[in-house]
């Protein structure tokens, strides 16, 4: 295990400007997920860990020793790529031994480290077979072998299950959840699947417009976002957002709505003026009767534990409220909505969230 440490990074391919000044620290034996859209900048950050891309600015530290300057076959960490990157005339048992052929380790302990791996990864069964007879799956787990035989520092996961369908994404997702938990490695993740980073993270960084957005726990992103982006990018289906007007003080500030209606918010600094209202569609509630705003039902989602109704409010603004799984709502009908004044967001015209002291 080490801890890695980043200071002040930064990465421009010619003109443009890939990552901005970043400085990160990843502690010994975490698992932390970079997390963001595509052209954010998480994977050239995973690769100049990896010595793979250079470092135009700052410094690596791995388990201590400046690495910025090393070969990546000097800094002891093992990467495991989106598109496997097998060798396909090698059985798997040869595709997880050629690296350690090749720096020399004795063939005894090769075996040792192979069998081990197998035994952890629940692939046995496959040493002999070669990477056309195996599923995706498999060809995927025979990678992250290769990648744990080498015992290296930390282990850096570039999208690993994107090119798998969606059930087995969510088995081998729990399945290297359980890896990090026997191995106690360090570990670097990046996806751009929130489920994946939210369900895997020890802390999520959140990377957008080349430099970090958001550093936290993955309830602290959801529950307490940085900003906008964070507050639209985590979290499924996306928060909703309205523009409200806020006025009074203390205890007693209030939002109005587009449409007039008035929500009353706690926790909120006090302030005046035109802002953005987010709330989250398990924090505007289908309602009976009262609630703070009505609108009509534009589409029902039933899924089963839940039902997501599509509301469009008489302002026009459109938001995303839950009901009980065994909802009754039906499109074109009139619905009232409770917004949960304890879980809702404001934010400034720059994009920052606003917090209470």
């Amino acid at each position: 295990m080490a801890g890695i440490s980043l200071s002040r990074v930064s990465k421009n391919f010619g003109s443009v400007e890939v990552i901005r000044q970043v400085s990160l620290d990843i502690g010994s034996g975490e698992l932390v997920v970079f997390l963001g859209p595509s052209g954010s900048g998480k994977t050239t950050l995973l690769r100049m860990i990896a010595g793979l891309e250079t470092i135009d600015e700052g410094t690596l530290t791995i388990d201590g020793v400046r690495s910025e300057g090393l070969a990546p076959g000097r800094r002891n960490v093992a990467m495991v790529f989106q598109n496997y990157a097998l060798y396909p005339h090698m059985t798997v048992a040869e595709n997880m031994a050629f690296g350690l052929k090749n720096v020399g380790v004795p063939q005894d302990v090769i075996k040792q480290r192979i069998e081990g791996a197998a035994r952890m990864l629940e692939m046995e069964g496959l040493l002999s077979r070669r990477p056309a007879q195996l599923s995706g799956g498999q060809r995927q787990r025979v990678a992250i072998g290769r990648a744990i035989v080498k015992e290296p520092k930390a282990f850096l996961f570039d999208e690993p299950l994107s090119n798998l369908d969606a059930a087995l994404r969510a088995r081998t997702r729990v399945e290297l959840a359980e890896l990090h938990q026997r191995l106690k490695s360090t570990m670097i993740y990046v996806t751009h699947d929130q489920v994946e980073a939210m369900t895997l993270a020890d802390r999520i960084v959140i990377l957008n417009n080349c430099r970090i957005e958001q550093v936290g726990s993955p309830m602290e992103v959801y529950s307490r976002p940085a900003s906008r982006f964070v507050a639209a990018f985590v979290g499924s289906p996306a928060m909703n957002f309205l523009p409200v007007t806020l006025s009074g003080a203390d205890d007693r500030v209030q939002a109005r709505l587009g449409d007039g209606s008035l929500v009353q918010l706690s926790g909120i600094p006090s302030t005046t003026g035109a802002v953005e209202l987010g709330v989250r569609p398990e924090a505007l509630g289908v309602v009976g009767e009262g609630g703070d705003t009505s609108g009509t039902v534009k589409v029902v989602e039933r899924l089963g534990e839940r039902t997501l109704v599509h509301v469009r409010l008489a302002d026009g603004a459109q938001v995303i409220a839950q009901d009980r799984g065994l909802s009754t709502v039906e499109p074109g009908r009139s619905v009232r909505l409770k917004f949960d004044t304890t879980a809702l967001h404001l934010f400034g015209d720059d994009g920052s969230a606003w917090h209470a002291a």
